[in-house]
């Protein structure tokens, strides 16, 4: 019953902006299964109602339809495709954007024993469960109230945070605690992904990164690993190539140029990893980019 519900409301909301009236609240309609395509994740929380997602986090695959849920902590190059959506029966979706210090706040007011306990490691940043009844039930009540405009403004807060302990309480609440935890390996890694996707374009040892994030090397590498499903030299990588897509969907004549913003001295080696990671080379694929309509990024539906 709660998916039926959720259905309609996602349809009757959907825009192409995928925004709605409450903070943080995400809704999307897709129609369309197109080839797959590199995005960040953002730290959401994404529920989906009808169609299917395929989402791939270096050699990790995860895939999710009605009824379940993902959730992810950290904000990394993903690449997704709807393997489930058409006109007929499109996907439709919900999105949460999941701060920090709201999982913060909640843990500080939950009593002794009133979450599992967190086991040793950083876990990984994406993962997928099929969604209790609670928290679609909180989740389409949470959508009510785009119909509600008196009530949003004091209920909309309550009902996130009832999704967020909903959350925090699952199967997978270790990966959405950790996001409150100031000392978690999680945040340990967050920082370094930050620090790293703030300087794609520059080398690094990672030895100064790990120092940088409070860990030793070989803890650093290892929960790195952990969380992003990739070396800390590819998780570069990643960003730079998709940097440099962003650029050449703008400056398509100046593909060495591109190249070498992003930190490839080789134009070469920039071609060849550009043509491994999008299938084209980069030329060819800017004037691809300039021809399609692109759906907004991000884990959702």
């Amino acid at each position: 019953m709660h998916l039926e519900e959720l259905r309609t409301l996602l349809a009757r909301h959907a825009k192409p902006d995928w925004t709605t009236a409450i903070d943080g609240v995400l809704v999307s309609k897709v129609d369309r299964s197109d080839p797959p395509e590199l995005s960040m994740s953002g730290m959401v929380l994404a529920v989906i109602a009808q169609g299917a997602k395929r989402l791939a986090l270096g050699d990790r695959v995860y895939e999710y339809g009605p009824g379940q849920f993902l959730v992810a902590s950290v904000d990394l190059p993903v690449t997704g495709q709807f393997t489930q959506a058409d006109p007929e029966q499109p996907a439709l979706g919900f999105g949460l954007t999941l701060e920090p210090s709201a999982v913060a706040e909640l843990l500080l007011q939950a009593g002794p024993g009133d979450t599992p306990r967190t086991g040793a490691g950083a876990p990984s940043a994406i993962a997928v469960s099929d969604a209790p009844p609670a928290l679609l039930d909180a989740v389409v009540r949470l959508l009510r109230l785009l119909d509600e405009p008196r009530d949003r403004a004091v209920l909309a807060p309550l009902v996130k945070r009832e999704i967020l302990w909903r959350l925090i309480t699952s199967e997978q609440g270790a990966t959405v605690r950790q996001l409150g935890l100031a000392d978690s390996s999680l945040s340990h890694v967050s920082r370094a992904v930050r620090w790293i996707r703030e300087n794609y374009a520059q080398p690094f040892r990672v030895e100064d990164v790990a120092r940088m994030s409070g860990m030793s090397a070989s803890a650093f590498y290892r929960n790195f690993q952990a969380v992003t499903a990739m070396s800390p030299i590819q998780f570069q990588k990643q960003i730079r190539l998709q940097e440099a897509r962003l650029l050449l969907a703008t400056h398509p004549g100046d593909v060495t140029g591109v190249g070498q913003r992003v930190g490839y001295d080789n134009p070469s080696q920039f071609s060849r990893e550009y043509r491994r990671q999008f299938g084209a080379p980069p030329s060819q694929d800017a004037a691809r980019l300039r021809d399609a309509v692109r759906a907004p990024s991000g884990l959702l539906p």
